[in-house]
């Protein structure tokens, strides 16, 4: 059996290069990861997948930056609550989880060109191991190589979006006694899992959990209909964050992360709004990574929108942008009351998940993952309450405020 499998895979490598397909096989139960490994021996890096079932797997190169993807079935992931991805020989680092409904994936940044030699399957073996394993061998190859054999599988779909045309840029919505409608945006998710905290703790865990409790505080007042990006552990492309705003005609959009640095002294939390000229080279810093979101998944971003990326060039969205700006001021002093904030709290740089045309938007910073009194905020679900409970507060001065402009 072990024979034939191994037979299989050299052929499907052989044929294919760097993308490949190991067998799959038919079973009625979602399999799980139970252990991921690295492995170095001579000029060769194995990465082991080892899973409680049988699966599918797609294997494929991308360049700039340099990654391998495995695309697999949706799986429950089981490793240890403390389990860190690290890198070794060709892995420079790896991260995995939920890409899109039914199709996990694993994304390995490569420390330099490189191609899969092999890759096969093992069986359990009732003597040793009880579980499958997915193996991928991986040396060294020339840069020229590497860049003619990565790219997009034919059978791999892009990530579906759903973006309505709009031939013309709209204001902002009128404002009236009408609920509001908010979309909270909980930052990173599935296969992006954002920062990571000392204590192992993952920007994508808290940013979610924060999202939904910052969707009760508004939803408890009455006077908003609130809706999720994402309300489970999932990942969504930067552009189809805007286009959910959008899609529900949004009159307020909130993005909410947390995030690291390499000073672990600071702490405290910031919000951010949308402009082409950073307002320090730390915000500058944080809107490449954030922006960068779509790379670490390993999206292609061949089919990405003139409408998300050049869309400052419209003069329309000038009143947009200035009132993300009169919300972030105005949430700023009830945050100040209930947690710790950065000095020089409103910053801006172009994050590109807050340029809906028409949507005020800001991106909130909960904290530090790399300070140590940040991360246990950001873990506690006491924090939570209270500073969801004064964003709440924010957004009602906010649209109190405009709606008494408006009857003037």
């Amino acid at each position: 059996m072990v024979k034939r499998l191994l037979g299989a895979a050299a052929i499907i490598c052989g044929a294919l290069g760097a993308n490949l397909v190991v067998p799959a096989y038919a079973q009625d139960v979602a399999p799980s990861v139970i252990d991921v490994r690295l492995g170095k021996s001579g000029e060769t890096t194995r990465f082991v997948l080892e899973l409680s079932g049988k699966v599918e797997a797609k294997a494929f190169t991308l360049a700039d930056p340099h990654r391998l993807i495995i695309d697999l079935p949706a799986l429950d992931w089981e490793l240890a609550s403390d389990f860190v991805p690290a890198g070794r020989g060709l892995v420079s680092s790896f991260r995995y989880g939920l890409f899109r409904p039914g199709n996990a994936r694993v994304v390995i940044d490569l420390s330099g060109p490189a191609k899969i030699s092999r890759s096969f399957v093992l069986p359990p073996d009732p003597t040793n191991n009880k579980n499958w394993r997915i193996v991928f061998d991986l040396v060294s190859t020339p840069d020229a190589s590497f860049r003619a054999a990565a790219g997009w599988p034919d059978a791999a779909p892009a990530t579906p979006v759903a973006t309505k045309p709009t031939p013309d840029v709209p204001s902002a919505k009128p404002v009236t006694n009408a609920r509001k409608i908010v979309v909270i945006d909980a930052g990173h998710g599935g296969v992006d899992p954002g920062a990571l905290g000392g204590r192992g703790t993952r920007e994508k865990n808290v940013t979610l959990a924060f999202a939904k409790s910052l969707g009760e505080a508004l939803k408890s007042t009455g006077r908003y209909e609130v809706h999720l990006t994402r309300d489970t552990d999932i990942f969504i492309e930067l552009r189809e964050r805007v286009a959910i705003a959008r899609r529900h005609n949004a009159d307020l959009f909130i993005s909410v992360h947390a995030d690291s640095i390499e000073r672990r002294d600071v702490r405290g939390a910031s919000v951010y709004t949308l402009s082409e000229k950073a307002s320090d080279a730390e915000a500058a810093r944080l809107a490449r990574k954030e922006n960068d979101a779509d790379v670490i998944a390993g999206v292609n971003l061949g089919g990405d929108s003139d409408e998300v990326r050049d869309i400052l060039i419209d003069l329309a969205q000038r009143e947009t942008k200035n009132l993300s700006v009169r919300f972030a001021q105005t949430v700023i002093p009830k945050m100040s009351e209930v947690t710790k904030i950065l000095r020089n709290t409103h910053r801006f740089a172009g994050f590109r998940v807050l340029k809906a045309p028409d949507v005020p938007s800001v991106l909130i910073e909960l904290g530090f993952l790399t300070n140590s009194d940040d991360e246990l905020s950001l873990t506690s679900s006491s924090w939570r309450k209270k500073t969801s409970q004064a964003i709440a507060r924010g957004v009602d001065a906010y649209f109190a405020e405009r709606l008494a402009e408006a009857s003037q």
